[in-house]
């Protein structure tokens, strides 16, 4: 028997698959982030989760809140670890203040979508999402199901 190939890309961290089932996803950008030694060490040994975790803007400066970082237990003697804190997101000027601008007079919110390794430094995929209502959850479930059925007819004739 074949063994699946997964989808994730070799330098893919971590991927929060909440987000597409939640929300319709709009804009799609590129962000770094700030972090401290100890979190870099940890994301490396892969104790990084994106479950429920958004954007937020403060002071002109957009934050990354929700992601969690476990730190690793031999990593920092020194400093008090902090799994789950404001994590400063790196973006020009211009850009911060478009999503801050779509966010405030339309409604959208600014999602996480991974976290992937480029060229040595972490990166963020964020995303520019409206939330989705349970009806439209229900008829992306429907849709999928309904193409897996018809992949299922397709492979039998």
């Amino acid at each position: 028997m074949a063994k699946k190939k997964s989808k994730q890309a070799a330098n893919t961290i971590a991927v929060n698959k909440k987000a597409r089932h939640d929300f319709i996803i709009e804009k799609e950008m590129e962000a770094g982030i700030a972090l401290q030694g100890w979190e870099l060490k940890s994301i490396r040994a892969g104790k990084a989760q994106l479950r429920d975790t958004y954007v937020l803007f403060e002071h002109g400066e957009a934050y990354l809140y929700g992601a969690v970082i476990t730190p690793l237990t031999s990593a920092s003697t020194h400093i008090v670890a902090e799994p789950q804190r404001y994590r400063k997101l790196l973006l020009h000027r211009q850009e911060i203040r478009n999503l801050m601008g779509t966010v405030e007079r339309k409604g959208y919110t600014v999602v996480a979508l991974s976290l992937y390794w480029l060229r040595g430094k972490v990166k963020c995929k964020i995303a520019l999402a409206k939330g989705k209502h349970l009806y439209d959850k229900r008829a992306a479930l429907k849709e999928r199901d309904w193409k897996r059925e018809k992949e299922r007819l397709h492979k039998r004739r």
